[in-house]
């Protein structure tokens, strides 16, 4: 794929996550802290129906598209059965009247049920046309697929405040639902030409069997880095309350400012990765991207930790404490991303049962974590446990990636990511009586990288430089 159609794709992550700094501040000022958390547990439960109940044929899909005789039947045979069985999933517990929003929201209703059920379809049938674009390369159909719901929900808030309208968790879900399912309908008029000719096609079983062969052990991998992910909001609802999930899942979704960089990097990434493999390049290459990752992800953690207090300038005061959660939130994203940079072995030899195992062992972990921790600390138990598990997850994939493959520098790449996930973790539980002190140990990272990463910084001075002066000559 070409830079430009690249950047395009990357539109969608980066103008929802920017709107998602409009959407966040704005919901923690007009509703309760509770049904923040409510909100977190739904978006849990949207994850995981998506990824479950797709049974790894959307995988299935991506990787079978370009050597497919009918891309129209394949699309029907790798939608369907994960349609079919969430849709009789979701009657099944419908008919139990208000079980679905019990168990996720704590409250017996019928009206929420529905609502949730909606959701649930809308993005699954949104995830595999979604799958129709990318394939095709539409990226600014895409893109705007993404960004377009998050406008309407600021849309949808913003007029609940200036009608004086309920702030409830109906009203909540209510906007949420109807974001939701006006992406799914943005995805269905612009995939139309290939799910009419789908419509038309018959599945051929024998062709679905090998389908499903190839999908459904990706489901465990799957699951496995859900959990990981997902854990700390499930346990936080069970072990604590839904205020201390509402605070979490706030300093989360601004921690969530560090996918941009994710999903940007893993976009240009791996294409690129797999392509020097593939011509037999200077495999010094990636040990020197690792580097410029290393240091992206100091410098975003060093800015968290000196600059976190400015989110309580945006926030009600109840949510005082996301100051300090969300330094350890960054876990997640930063240390993931680095260790993309790292995995390379791993997807190279194609045995991504190693990947499964990562996850696996990084869930279990979180689990036990999580477990210990939110009894006593809440929230910041939570994050404490998360991050520490992602930081299990980087080394054991990059071990296992040496494993497989070829050694890699990894002294400072060992010695900062302890510094940064111990400074995240001493910060998140104690930063509210030490955090002048914290202050000054991110303050003395950030400045160390001046000794370690001298080389990277002066080259990209001189990148900045070059660039800076072309552009002066065009005009």
């Amino acid at each position: 794929m070409e830079l430009k159609k690249i950047l395009v794709f990357a539109l969608g992550p980066i103008g929802g996550a920017i709107l998602g700094f409009v959407t966040l501040p704005l919901i923690t000022w007009f509703f309760t802290t509770e049904d923040v958390g409510r909100i977190a547990m739904l978006n849990v439960a949207i994850g995981f129906s998506t990824l479950f109940f797709s049974l790894g044929l959307d995988q299935a899909y991506v990787r079978e598209y370009h050597e497919a005789n009918s891309k129209p039947a394949l699309f029907k045979a790798t939608f369907l059965p994960g349609f079919a069985l969430l849709t009789v999933i979701l009657l099944i517990l419908l008919s139990l009247g208000g079980a679905l929003s019990k168990w996720l929201l704590d409250i017996d209703s019928l009206l929420l049920s529905v609502l949730i059920a909606s959701v649930l379809i809308s993005t699954f049938i949104a995830r595999f046309l979604s799958l129709i674009l990318r394939m095709n390369e539409r990226g600014l159909a895409y893109s705007m697929s993404q960004v377009l719901p998050k406008i309407l929900l600021i849309v949808i808030i913003v007029s609940y405040v200036f009608f004086n309208t309920s702030k409830n968790i109906t009203n909540l879900i209510i906007a949420n639902v109807a974001s939701t399912i006006f992406i799914c309908l943005i995805f269905v008029w612009n995939t139309r030409k290939e799910w009419l000719a789908a419509v038309k096609e018959n599945i051929d079983y024998i062709y679905l069997q090998r389908l499903l062969k190839f999908g459904v052990p990706l489901i465990f991998g799957s699951l496995a880095f859900w959990g990981l992910t997902a854990t700390d909001r499930v346990l936080l609802k069970e072990l604590s309350t839904f205020n201390e999930l509402g605070i979490y899942s706030v300093a989360v979704s601004f921690a969530a400012a560090a996918t941009i960089f994710q999903s940007v990097f893993s976009t240009v990434w791996i294409p690129t990765v797999y392509k020097w493999a593939s011509t037999g390049e200077d495999l010094n290459k990636i040990d020197n991207v690792n580097r410029y990752v290393l240091l992206v992800v100091i410098v975003l953690f060093c800015l968290a930790g000196l600059f976190s207090w400015l989110v309580t300038l945006i926030l009600p005061s109840q949510y005082k404490e996301v100051q300090w959660i969300l330094i350890a939130c960054l876990g997640f994203p930063l240390l993931y991303t680095l260790s993309e940079t790292t995995v390379i072995g791993v997807n190279i030899s194609r045995r991504s049962g190693f990947s499964m195992v990562a996850s696996i062992l990084a869930f279990i972990s979180n689990l036990i974590g999580n477990y210990y921790l939110i009894p006593y600390w809440g929230a910041a138990g939570a994050a404490v446990s998360t991050c520490f598990s992602f930081w299990l997850f980087f080394l054991l994939r990059t071990e296992f990636s040496i494993y497989l493959w070829r050694p890699i520098p990894r002294v400072l790449l060992y010695g900062y990511t302890t510094l940064l996930v111990s400074g995240a973790i001493g910060n998140t539980l104690y930063g509210d009586v030490l955090g002048d002190y914290f202050i000054l140990y991110w303050l003395l990272l950030l400045l160390s990288t001046l000794a370690f990463f001298k080389d990277e910084l002066n080259e990209s001075k001189l990148f900045l430089i070059d660039k800076l002066k072309m552009k002066s000559i065009k005009s």
